[in-house]
């Protein structure tokens, strides 16, 4: 199905769970450009089908001063830089309705953030661009409950709908993977996806940083794959310490490729 939706994605025979992975947020071109040429490097290697994700802007920080981006079209002409030199889809993040528009003139995929996908007039603005649109799960909601999106945009005209499971909330500061999730939302007919590293995440600290558990990525995985997901969502940093959003469960960079050799395996072995 995912070919169907992007044409120009790779390996969709090899039988491999498709990837969207890529720093958080857009911090500079030399960031993004090499994460994206160490990811296609083993993507290729291994036959995974590859997205490339980075958010243009990061409109949902805890704290009014922490890093939000670049400057929008700035960091939207480098994603379509990585689509035009590595000729791989790209997706990005959008907040607001009259993103959607300017987004789409750049990227292949417009997804909408886990809190906002309630939000009618940001689904339907989406919908309305004619190009592929990823739901993130709102923590607060089941897996059951996200055919309502899906209806929301496909009402509008578009068929090229995906979901992500990224957790849900667990008392006030943590959250919790139920994956009853996945299958669940398999019932919609639209390709599903788990996000590995923000199932991790620890929001609403006192100190305003999100924490993290990066050292889980490979157990929610490995159990995403073996539920049936179709694909998978790392986000991925050189140096997730020093990374500018959501450094707390950022999977380092170098350990990407261990990952993914473990995660075929147990593809290959279902």
């Amino acid at each position: 199905m995912i070919k169907s939706f992007l044409p120009e994605i790779k390996h969709t025979d090899s039988g491999n769970f498709f990837l969207i992975a890529g720093p958080c947020v857009v911090e500079s071109r030399e960031n993004v450009f090499e994460v994206a040429e160490k990811v296609i490097a083993i993507t290729e290697k291994l036959k995974i089908p590859y997205i490339f994700k980075s958010s243009f802007k990061k409109a949902n920080r805890t704290k009014g001063g922490s890093f939000m981006g670049i400057g929008d079209e700035k960091a939207l002409e480098i994603l379509a830089e990585v689509k035009a030199k590595f000729g791989v889809p790209v997706v990005t993040d959008i907040h607001e309705s009259h993103d959607a528009a300017l987004a789409a003139k750049y990227v292949d995929i417009l997804q909408i953030p886990a809190f906002l996908c309630r939000q009618t007039d940001l689904l339907v603005a989406a919908a309305n661009t004619g190009k592929v649109v990823n739901v993130k799960k709102g923590q607060f909601l089941s897996g059951e409950a996200m055919k309502f999106a899906v209806d929301k945009i496909k009402d509008a005209g578009n068929n090229k709908v995906m979901l992500t499971d990224r957790g849900n909330s667990f008392g006030y500061t943590d959250l919790v993977v139920d994956y009853r999730n996945i299958p669940a939302m398999k019932e919609t007919g639209v390709p599903v996806i788990m996000d590995c590293t923000h199932s991790l995440q620890q929001p609403n600290q006192a100190s305003g940083v999100s924490g993290g558990k990066p050292e889980l990525i490979e157990t929610i995985s490995k159990a995403a794959i073996a539920v049936g997901a179709d694909g998978l969502f790392i986000e991925t940093h050189p140096n997730p310490s020093v990374a500018k959003s959501d450094g707390a469960n950022m999977l380092k960079l170098d350990y990407l490729e261990d990952l993914m050799i473990k995660l075929v395996r147990l593809r290959q072995a279902l």
